[in-house]
């Protein structure tokens, strides 16, 4: 029965996931506070649950990666049969990828270990959604400069502002696909573009920092403990796909205040429970 309440909320968690990591509302967020009233209790000891739990939160960030990976397979992969021009292209886009991992990247793993042991926290998640949710909303009222609209059209100089304000990511609650979204829309790109150039750089940022949080884990494993993360792994393969499609359509037609509003809503109702009392 344990093994299916545990099977139930890994289904759970990885909707959440895949929903949430590709929208600009902070999927680390969102699964540090649904941990607070669906936990994952497959040992007696809550140490063992917490480093399982945290390893749980990588390993199912690794399938939206993959759903990303998947998706875009043509527009990422510069080895197929293909004319140089297109090839070249894509080199190009992959070199815009890097340039913007680098100030994140540099960044999380001086601050890394840091944050994970301080700010993980319902109030520190409250006030960065909250902070966010205003810009997102400011952000949108003002005037629309001139909007690129192609992969083709980012510059190194573009790649590096974004990977500017995807510094903000590492603050628990800020959304790291936000902070590359609002960074896009400041400097110019539509917000299709924005978005998915936001799933680009999410591939190598997340990976590296998956794989070095995974070797620093220790953890016990079981039958019961595998067959909950796969099933949260399907799960957030399946929603992240379905969360990205229909993320790029939406923000051809509309804007991102409908997530402000969001983010705002939720990091008053996150300082409510924490003022009563609700969250350990």
């Amino acid at each position: 029965m344990n093994l299916i309440i545990n099977i139930i909320k890994s289904i759970v968690f990885g909707i959440v996931q895949g929903v949430a990591e590709w929208l600009p509302i902070s999927s680390t967020a969102h699964l540090i506070l649904l941990e607070q009233f669906l936990p994952l209790s497959l040992f007696e000891d809550t140490v063992s649950n917490q480093q399982f739990f945290d390893m749980y939160k990588i390993v199912i960030q690794f399938a939206s990666i993959l759903a990303v990976v998947v998706m875009y397979f043509g527009q990422l992969n510069p080895f197929g049969k293909m004319e140089k021009e297109k090839s070249d292209s894509i080199k190009k886009l992959w070199l815009m990828i890097m340039i913007a991992c680098v100030p994140a990247g540099l960044l999380g793993l001086a601050v890394n270990d840091y944050i994970d042991a301080h700010l993980s926290t319902p109030l520190v998640i409250a006030i960065a959604l909250i902070v966010y949710g205003v810009l997102f909303i400011v952000i949108e009222t003002r005037p629309r400069r001139k909007k690129m609209k192609k992969t083709e059209q980012i510059e190194k100089i573009d790649a590096f502002k974004i990977g500017l304000f995807q510094i903000l990511s590492v603050i628990p609650g800020t959304s790291r696909s936000g902070s590359t979204i609002l960074g896009g829309c400041l400097i110019g790109l539509s917000r299709p573009l924005s978005a998915k150039f936001s799933f680009f750089v999410a591939i190598p940022i997340m990976l590296g920092a998956s794989l070095l949080k995974l070797f620093k884990l220790r953890v016990t494993w079981t039958l019961s403990g595998i067959i909950i993360l796969v099933v949260g792994m399907i799960s957030s393969f399946i929603v992240s796909i379905i969360a990205i499609k229909k993320l790029i359509t939406y923000v051809k037609e509309n804007d991102f205040k409908v997530f402000g509003y969001y983010r705002i809503a939720l990091g008053a109702i996150v300082l409510a429970a924490l003022f009563m009392g609700v969250f350990k």
